[in-house]
């Protein structure tokens, strides 16, 4: 990577570089290190979907007497859910901030460390405004993961795998959805334990679990992007130079010739009205995009996630500690999705899977509510009808968060992930609990079909959207689909890179690395 200074034009502003580790980045072949990443990254969605979901099947168990709490089912899966998805809402944006600004690994640390401490909380609640605080405080941790994680996943995995790989880490979250609907199981389990202790046990798991991951993530570096824009390219070049020995030594040949380059002019920080201008200016068409795939997943997801099983018990007199089962089916739809489905976002494209996602799961739901309305479904049949729905849904859920976090400059990217992700769950992850615990507990057919189709129409708009204003991001560099605010100047061509320059990785003026073998 070489460096040319130049006069700074502003007080805050550092030195002007050009660099090839974007291109360095995206040219590494699949290794043992991605998937190093992958795990330490991933996994906590896992606890996300196990969190959300013990919640969901507890909530008959939760409300009845002897449980420890007086709180009701309607307030389980209604407000308590509401505050979770609003402390996420209010935690994306104030360590989405925070995680543009001081760092993607500092932040995706100290989140998930508040995320460790409300759910270790949650598990000791002994009145129901402490479960509706750390329930709160659980979300707050977890909505600065997904601006976190998110930025960092994207800037770590090769533009040829991006897709795929975020959707099967997003998609993860349905792994640990499965998990909390059979720990649900034992945990309601009153022959095995008291009524007061079992859904303890099931929150001070997920604190467990939460630590491990904490001591597995210490290994993930920085992003060697975020440190090129900050200032710190003498870090970013020991990590990529650290990646490329670690995946040469695994493949047993040279890598190939990186193809590109690109000016950058470091600064401190870029300010949040630059950033306001950005996306709701020069980015107008995507950030449309960008809200109309949160509102629509946000609102399908967040309401039936929660209030799946009560449907269960009041339409189907399903037993409270038997919604495990059905939960766990559409949960392991749900991530069959992402995963079958995500390589398709790299090879067929962007706009066409996005859009095929969202139009499918709506229609398939919209065949759902209708079969509800004429009685033609029973507990198993309604599960195979949402694990269809399900199965398309997950892959454009998923979607909308890859979405969001590639198609805005890397100076903005943890805050937009940050800001969509809050206004569009805002508008269907709080509202849509609320909504759908009030429809389905009157125990009106009608009411739920309501229900059902109103999520059924967003997602189908959000598919008209994306089929419209979908940008074609596969397999492109992040500077391509969305050139950084701090670019100097144009790209150049990887074969200007043999001009004398000055070094990053060692001293300054000291000689240039030998170049690396060209692609075959």
């Amino acid at each position: 990577m070489s460096t040319v200074d130049t006069p700074s034009p502003s007080p805050d502003a550092g030195r002007t570089i050009t660099t090839n580790i974007p291109a360095r980045l995206d040219r590494l072949p699949w290794s043992r290190w991605h998937w190093t990443i992958v795990i330490g990254l991933g996994t906590v969605w896992i606890l996300d979907g196990l969190e959300v979901t013990v919640v969901g099947n507890i909530a008959s168990r939760l409300a009845e007497p002897g449980s420890g709490l007086a709180i009701t089912s309607g307030q389980i899966t209604g407000v308590a859910a509401a505050l979770y998805v609003a402390g996420a809402c209010v935690g994306a944006l104030f360590w989405g901030r925070l995680t543009d600004r001081f760092g993607r690994k500092k932040l995706f640390m100290i989140t998930l460390a508040v995320y460790l401490a409300a759910t270790a909380l949650t598990a000791v609640s002994w009145e129901a405004w402490w479960f509706f605080l750390f329930r709160f405080l659980t979300g707050f941790g977890i909505g600065g993961e997904y601006a976190a994680i998110n930025s960092a996943i994207d800037e770590l995995i090769p533009a040829n795998y991006r897709g795929r790989v975020d959707l099967m880490i997003n998609g993860s979250f349905w792994l640990g959805a499965v998990g909390g609907s059979l720990l649900s199981i034992v945990a309601l389990n009153t022959d095995l334990l008291a009524a007061n202790v079992g859904w303890r046990l099931t929150f001070a798991l997920g604190a467990v679990l939460a630590l491990v991951i904490l001591l597995v993530r210490r290994h993930v570096p920085e992003s060697p992007r975020w440190l090129l824009i900050h200032g710190r390219d003498r870090e970013a070049e020991e990590i990529v130079s650290g990646i490329e020995r670690q995946v040469e030594q695994q493949k047993g040949e040279r890598l190939p010739e990186p193809q590109g380059e690109l000016e950058i002019h470091q600064r401190k920080s870029v300010t949040f009205m630059e950033i306001a201008r950005t996306v709701f200016g020069r980015y107008r068409k995507r950030a449309v995009l960008g809200f109309s795939l949160f509102i629509g997943q946000a609102f399908l997801y967040n309401a039936i996630t929660f209030g799946f099983g009560a449907i269960l018990t009041k339409f189907f007199d399903v037993p409270a500690d038997h919604t495990g089962y059905y939960f766990a089916v559409i949960a392991i739809g749900n991530f069959c999705g992402p995963l079958l489905l995500g390589k398709f976002f790299d090879t067929v494209g962007r706009r066409v899977m996005i859009s095929g996602t969202y139009l499918l799961s709506g229609l398939l739901l919209f065949g759902t509510a209708w079969l509800f309305s004429q009685g033609s479904l029973g507990a198993g049949t309604l599960t195979a009808c949402w694990c269809a729905v399900l199965f398309f849904a997950s892959a454009g859920a998923s979607s909308a968060y890859l979405t969001v976090s590639e198609i805005f400059p890397m100076e903005t990217r943890a805050m937009s992930i940050a800001f969509f992700y809050a206004l569009g769950t805002a508008a269907g992850g709080i509202s849509g609990p609320l909504l759908f615990a009030d429809l389905t507990s009157t125990g009106k057919v009608g009411d739920t079909v309501l229900a059902f189709s109103i999520g059924a129409s967003l997602m189908c708009a959000a598919g008209l959207v994306a089929a419209f204003l979908a940008v074609r991001a596969e397999r492109r560099s992040l500077e391509d689909i969305a050139r950084p605010l701090t670019a100097a100047g144009r790209a150049k061509a990887a074969t200007k890179s043999a001009r004398p320059s000055q070094r990053t990785s060692g001293t300054p003026g000291g000689p240039a690395a030998p170049p690396a073998a060209s692609r075959p």
